[in-house]
């Protein structure tokens, strides 16, 4: 059996799912829009550049579902879903996954998204193992706005693929071939990690590196 992961964002889908959800959190005024939008927007900046201080931005981007009732956050994801997320799901991106699927791999998502936001994304491709950074809840199950455990960003990717795998009984060693997708510098620990890594609509700086190392380039979107 081979091992098949995907990265999110940029990699799947052709938008940052969590900065769109931001956006979205905007659009529907559960935030203010000037203030808030531009902090976001200022996070995603330090996403792209390789400098972002994830606890803060997990803090700052819950909050703007976590004082709601449950519910009512559960029911705006799905409006985020249908309007968002759904229109952004592109055929090559389904067919890909589908075309492991269809070969017997074991297939995960790993993203440095949180749980809350990607986990009806995966599941509208069909993935069922999801990595995801995951959020601490109090005792009354309310989001807190901190990280649970290790975050599945950067090295940590590793580590949460590791424990994961660990869970299931296998190891690295177990698969002929792993394979990872990705678009981003942030994953270059586990493109390094695997045995068959594939820029993924890359960077310019991913498509310089897996240039000079000779990784295949994947372009799902135009």
């Amino acid at each position: 059996m081979n091992l098949t992961l995907f990265d999110l964002d940029g990699t799947l889908i052709p938008v940052d799912s969590d900065h769109a959800f931001g956006a979205f959190m905007v659009e529907v005024e559960w935030v203010d829009g000037e203030v808030w939008g531009a902090r976001n927007d200022e996070f995603f900046a330090q996403y792209n550049a390789g400098t972002l201080d994830l606890p803060a931005y997990v803090d700052f981007a819950t909050s703007a579902f976590r004082s709601r009732p449950l519910n009512e956050a559960l029911a705006m994801r799905e409006r985020f879903m249908a309007e968002v997320m759904r229109p952004a799901l592109r055929p090559e991106a389904v067919a890909l996954v589908e075309k492991h699927r269809a070969a017997g791999d074991l297939i995960a998502l790993v993203t440095a998204t949180n749980e809350f936001v990607t986990a009806p994304i995966a599941a509208a491709f069909g993935i069922e193992h999801l990595i995801a950074v995951e959020l601490e809840r109090d005792a009354e199950h309310r989001y807190t706005g901190a990280i649970r455990g290790i975050p599945s960003f950067r090295e940590g990717k590793i580590a949460r693929v590791e424990a994961w795998l660990q869970g299931l009984g296998a190891q690295w060693r177990d698969f002929e071939r792993v394979n990872f997708f990705s678009d981003s510098t942030n994953d270059l620990p586990l493109l390094e990690r695997v045995s068959h890594p594939v820029a993924t609509n890359p960077s310019p700086t991913l498509a310089a590196i897996a240039a000079e190392r000779g990784w295949p380039q994947l372009h799902l979107f135009a």
